[in-house]
């Protein structure tokens, strides 16, 4: 090979596993294989009308449903399939399903996934346990089973994935133009990565987020993860 021309750096790498169905249990929330017959009904009281927000299905590519049974058929679908595989997300104690995630675009000969099809409901949202949910699947991907990149991709005109997709440590690469077409309208995606040699500094981050002392008797953060991630990166 010539020398005179810049090549990647050589590396040790052999393909990792796939992602199994497996629960991923922290102090908060369970991220755990779907069932179609238990699931349906709580996450379409998430996600629609009137205790949800149907506003959740807005950048997803499928949804809002019609009915529970309506759902239950896309989740009877969903938990059998293995790209995406799909998780429910249920907040600790109860484990009421109140969201979904996914892994998808599973490469494992490169090293790379990604996280995605992410929606919290209103009971989720904006809490502790939706951003353990994340860490959750970060953390398995990167320390469970050795994937190089995990890639958060999002419709660019999506603000609120956006921040969330840099609130959790992802960096910003670029926007995809006229990527997808997704109900009948044009798609731009921006895409976001976390890589192997950040995820220590951002794993960091993450558990003195989620440590007890970072929040107050009332369940207010006293720092805000953004800054833990920063400060841990620095």
């Amino acid at each position: 090979m010539p020398t005179n021309q810049p090549v990647g750096d050589a590396l040790d790498f052999k393909p990792v596993s796939r992602p199994g169905r497996e629960p991923l249990r922290g102090e908060r929330v369970v991220v755990r294989p779907l069932d179609a017959d238990r699931d349906a009904e709580p996450l379409y009281a998430e996600s629609h009308p009137p205790n949800g927000d149907a506003a959740v299905w807005t950048y997803l590519p499928d949804g809002p449903y019609q009915s529970p049974g309506h759902l239950r058929r896309m989740l009877a679908w969903a938990q059998t399939c293995e790209d995406p595989l799909y998780f429910a997300l249920a907040p600790l104690p109860a484990e009421r399903p109140a969201g979904m995630a996914s892994y998808l675009r599973i490469t494992p000969e490169f090293g790379v996934i990604e996280i995605g099809h992410i929606w919290f409901g209103s009971s989720l949202r904006r809490t502790t346990a939706a951003t353990e949910a994340i860490f959750l699947l970060a953390r398995h991907a990167f320390d469970d089973l050795g994937y190089r990149r995990l890639e958060w991709k999002c419709n660019a005109l999506n603000a609120s994935s956006c921040r969330a997709a840099e609130r959790f440590g992802f960096t910003f690469e670029g926007v995809f133009r006229k990527h997808m077409v997704v109900k009948g309208r044009n798609r731009d995606t921006a895409w976001f990565s976390i890589t192997d040699d950040e995820w220590p500094a951002i794993r960091l981050g993450f558990e003195r987020w989620l440590a007890p002392e970072n929040f107050d008797e009332t369940g207010a953060q006293r720092r805000r993860l953004s800054d833990l991630i920063a400060e841990a990166q620095s």
